[in-house]
């Protein structure tokens, strides 16, 4: 299981995940092959893309996936962050 994510990091986890799952798809890649690529479990990346679930996991996971995706992690995290204003509507 994932360490606990703070309530207020649950809406950016889940855009994170979301985040990852859309560039995947983009990719052409399925979930098995970006775990393979990443070298995490194929669950592990099913737990952070899971829509409505926040899923805390390490730096290092993060960097795995943007390398496997092509794509810097900051780059990454900003495609996930929604501004306050649009997440509170």
């Amino acid at each position: 299981m994932g360490k606990e994510v703070d309530y207020k990091n649950r809406d950016r986890f889940i855009q994170l995940g979301i985040a990852v799952s859309t560039l995947r798809r983009i990719r052409g890649l399925s979930q098995e092959k970006l775990a393979e690529k990443a070298n995490i479990s194929r669950s592990l990346l099913s737990n952070i893309e899971a829509p409505n679930m926040a899923y805390g996991f390490s730096l290092n996971v993060l960097y795995n996936i943007a390398d496997a995706l092509n794509i810097a992690p900051e780059s990454l995290i900003k495609a996930s962050v929604f501004s306050d204003d649009v997440l509170h509507k």
